[in-house]
């Protein structure tokens, strides 16, 4: 029953979305059109549902052939191979939005662990792989909100970036998602969708620890570097 109305809310929020953002469509993709790589989404293939690929779209904000070079699957703050333009849309999370096609389609959902390249996916402790997509991949979710600086906790890191993806972030944001899915439930996915949106406005918000207090709790590894 979960699944069931999980996906009916999918699409009517989608669907809403998609009307009501209509003209921010519109005026990024002539925005895109004619700055930067002027190319104005960008698909890539990402591991999804029962860990089957599929093709992601989002806005696009970075030079061609990016995760070819440079830091690769890893975006740095101040990342030089983001376009100017690129860093606006991220910063707004305005690049996820393409994504609500991935919805409409049923490759994504609007809550749900966040879909991972290959190269990511594999840094991911083996037990976490095994049942991470168990839920498909979503727009948001408890990973996407605690780890929406990402950018910056890698980024203070002395070190190997890689490394401490697959030592420190990967580990604990696949916790993450084991608890979302031994807690899901359509009351915690509108919950998270709310929070989404609240942390968009107040990004230093710690809003998501109290509202669930139970949350596995940051690695000493990666408070020091936040």
């Amino acid at each position: 029953m979960y699944r069931f109305v999980k996906r009916i809310l999918d699409v009517l929020i989608a669907t809403m979305a998609m009307i009501l953002l209509s003209p921010l469509f519109l005026l990024v993709i002539l925005i895109l059109l004619f700055t930067g790589e002027h190319e104005v989404f960008y698909l890539q293939e990402r591991i999804g549902y029962l860990n089957r690929p599929f093709k992601i779209i989002k806005f696009a904000t970075m030079v061609k052939n990016s995760p070819n070079i440079g830091t690769g699957s890893i975006t740095l703050r101040n990342d030089p191979r983001v376009t100017k333009m690129g860093r606006i849309l991220r910063k707004t999370k305005i690049n996820e939005l393409p994504q609500i096609f991935n919805v409409l389609a049923g490759t994504m959902s609007m809550v749900g662990p966040r879909p991972q390249m290959m190269v990511d996916f594999m840094k991911f402790p083996e037990h976490i792989r095994q049942v991470i997509y168990q839920s498909k991949p979503g727009i948001t979710g408890i990973g996407s909100i605690v780890f929406r600086d990402e950018e910056k906790w890698i980024s203070n890191y002395k070190g190997d970036y890689h490394e401490f993806y697959r030592e420190h972030i990967a580990p604990y944001k696949g916790e993450l998602e084991i608890w979302y899915r031994q807690h899901a439930s359509i009351g915690v996915d509108l919950t998270l969708l709310f929070i989404t949106f609240y942390v968009v406005v107040f990004p230093k918000s710690d809003v998501i620890f109290r509202v669930f207090q139970n949350l596995p709790k940051r690695t000493n590894s990666i408070e020091t570097v936040t």
